[in-house]
């Protein structure tokens, strides 16, 4: 066969065609205009795609809201989730939203969303000291919320904070009243009110229904869950923790607290109030109905003090809302304010009881003695000057025990020669020497339980004082001297290390006190070891007493330096003034000679009538020695 094979013709031909092919496609391209509106057409396409794909899918509670009147397709789909509640989702306030109320004391915020407190600020107090210009804020930033556990009749389990209400504000008078309508109809409602008066930092707050008795499974009660993590307001994180406590109210005005650690709980019941208290500041819930069995729980945020600086303890409280009539109702209120005993004890709800005074005589001394006459002193004069005439008060009115106490010393000090005599003559009978001891107290008309007695009866007053000054509330950011906040650690240097136990900062005042009380154990430990001959198979009080001399000084550098200024200040001055009193009385009152010709004399006296004490100690002592005989002879 021939090879066929193009000729010029042929290119040229084909040449011409591409050409014009290119000039038909050229010629044909769409204008900018047709491009736009192409392209807008796409877009308009993939949106109603878009739109279409998610009218398919199941709507979360969480998304509810803002459903477009007439759009019944939605509408359907909220009704399969919510049921009733539905209704709530179709109103124009079913979006994110807040309203705010506020007074002289308090400024609160409240959401469309949950219908529940998201910002409540303190107007007249500041973060960590003075001057910050950072306001408290018990709530911020969602660390707390409130939730009611909806079950529905129809078998659907809703939480209300994932829902909307209907805000409502007016004014009653000089209150303002906010209602919360989280609605299943126009008159089928969920409601919470809020009424907040002038000056005042308690709330009123209300749970109610109405019209529910259908839309919901009255069998068990409403779960109420309130959950809040609580900032640190304060300087020292470690003092904040220590009275970071979540209090509460029981039964017959029966008092207790949660546990301080992690996952720690309580489950009381016919409970009246519940204290999410802080060291300062504090979130309460009181009820007019007392809730049934509660479960309280506290949890510890910070581990490391360096890395935890925001949140000091988790709260979480679930209380029971029981029906009455298909419906709930129940007269509530909520307190953000100061840990303060006096603002407290104002609302005559034994809301002061969360201030931790002590037990028993402690807290008698506190509310009867320390915070009246504290509370007078400070209303006239600066905390710190306050701080040292209270203590010189306190000192002065308890100078008449510390006499008897030193007076009791010397009398035992001028015996001691005799005891010592007694003590080596009757050196292997150890029993017979504490009878013959005993007769020559009661000849001499000395008690040898004299001495400790003044100490025992001061005891309180000194523990009284550990309890107060921590919760004293007046000292909050108050300074004297170098101390910028009297209710923190008045720190003067900053250590560029951690010191276990002690912390990183050296405060002036804890060194101060223990200085004093140095000098005054110094002071009396020679007289109480000359006073006190040491008894057989009895400790050495002597070598005790030297041990006690640098011991107490180091504890006390040591666990006050991160304690308030405040009680600092006061040991200090307590210790120099009873350095003072020891010093008049031993050089100016007690007469060493006077006491040992009156005891001369007492001797020459028939014996006084043995008390109680003394009476019984000698028949056991007889007691002993009778049957010590009879072992002898057998």
């Amino acid at each position: 066969m021939e090879e066929k094979k193009f000729d010029l013709n042929s290119i040229i031909g084909f040449v011409l065609i591409f050409g014009i092919l290119i000039w038909i496609m050229y010629q044909n391209q769409p204008s900018e205009k047709e491009l736009a509106a192409e392209k807008a057409k796409k877009e308009l396409v993939i949106k109603e795609a878009k739109t279409k794909e998610a009218s398919t899918k199941t709507i979360a509670p969480a998304t509810v809201g803002g459903v477009v009147a007439g759009d019944s397709t939605q509408l359907a789909q909220l009704e399969k989730i919510l049921g009733n509640f539905a209704y709530s989702a179709t109103l124009p306030t079913a979006k994110e939203g807040f309203t705010t109320i506020e007074n002289e004391f308090v400024k609160l915020r409240v959401a469309n969303k949950g219908g529940y407190i998201v910002e409540a600020t303190l107007k007249n107090f500041e973060k960590f000291k003075k001057g910050s210009g950072q306001l408290v804020e018990l709530i911020k930033d969602n660390n707390a919320d409130l939730n009611l556990q909806l079950l529905t009749s129809d078998n659907r389990t809703l939480n209300t904070k994932d829902l909307f209400f209907e805000p409502t504000l007016t004014k009653v008078g000089s209150d303002q009243m906010l209602s919360m309508k989280l609605k299943a109809g126009a008159n089928e409602f969920l409601e919470y009110k809020y009424i907040l008066k002038p000056n005042d930092f308690m709330v009123g707050f209300d749970i109610r229904s109405q019209g529910l008795n259908k839309v919901l499974n009255t069998a068990k009660p409403l779960d109420l869950e309130w959950n809040l993590k609580t900032y640190r307001t304060e300087k020292s994180i470690a003092y904040e923790d220590r009275y970071t406590l979540l209090n509460y109210e029981y039964g017959d005005e029966k008092f207790n607290n949660v546990g301080d650690g992690n996952d720690k709980e309580e489950t009381p019941e016919n409970v009246k109030f519940i204290a999410f208290k802080q060291h300062f500041f504090s979130t309460i819930l009181l009820t007019d109905t007392p809730f049934a069995k509660s479960s309280l729980k506290s949890n510890k945020l910070v581990v490391d003090e360096k890395v935890d600086t925001t949140y000091i303890k988790q709260f979480k409280a679930n209380v029971p809302l029981a029906f009455t009539n298909g419906e709930v109702d129940y007269k509530m209120s909520w307190y953000f304010g100061p840990s303060d005993y006096k603002t407290l004890k104002g609302y005559d709800k034994n809301l002061e009881k969360i201030i931790p005074l002590g037990w028993g005589i402690f807290g008698w001394i506190n509310k009867f003695i320390f915070i009246p006459l504290f509370g007078f002193l400070s209303s006239y004069i600066a905390y710190g000057i306050a701080i040292i005439i209270f203590t010189i008060i306190v000192k002065i009115a308890m100078s008449p025990i510390t006499y008897k106490s030193f007076l009791s010393q010397a009398k035992m000090k001028v015996l001691r020669p005799e005891i010592t005599e007694l003590g080596e003559k009757f050196k292997k009978d150890p029993m017979k020497k504490q009878q013959e001891t005993m007769k020559l107290y009661n000849k001499a008309g000395v008690n040898p339980m004299a001495g400790c007695i003044p100490a025992l009866i001061q005891l309180p007053f000194m523990y009284a004082s550990f309890q107060f000054f921590p919760s004293a509330f007046e000292l909050r950011q108050k300074g004297f001297l170098w101390a910028d906040d009297l209710s923190s650690f008045d720190s003067i240097y900053k250590l560029p290390f951690h010191i276990p136990l002690y912390g990183d900062h050296i405060s002036l005042f804890p060194i101060l006190a223990a200085i004093a009380i140095f000098f005054y154990m110094k002071m009396t430990s020679g007289d109480q070891q000359m006073a006190a001959p040491q008894q057989e198979g009895m400790p050495d009080m002597a070598k005790m007493m030297k041990y006690m001399i640098y011991i107490s000084p180091i504890m006390m550098l040591i666990f006050f330096n991160s304690y308030g200024a405040g009680l600092s200040l006061y040991n200090f001055i307590s210790n120099l003034i009873t350095i003072g009193i020891m010093f008049v009385i031993k050089n100016y009152i007690v007469d060493s000679d006077k006491i040992h010709a009156q005891i001369q004399e007492n001797k020459l006296k028939e014996p006084k009538k043995q008390g109680k004490f003394q009476k019984k100690l000698q028949e056991v002592m007889e007691q002993a020695e009778a049957q010590k005989a009879k072992d002898k002879k057998k």
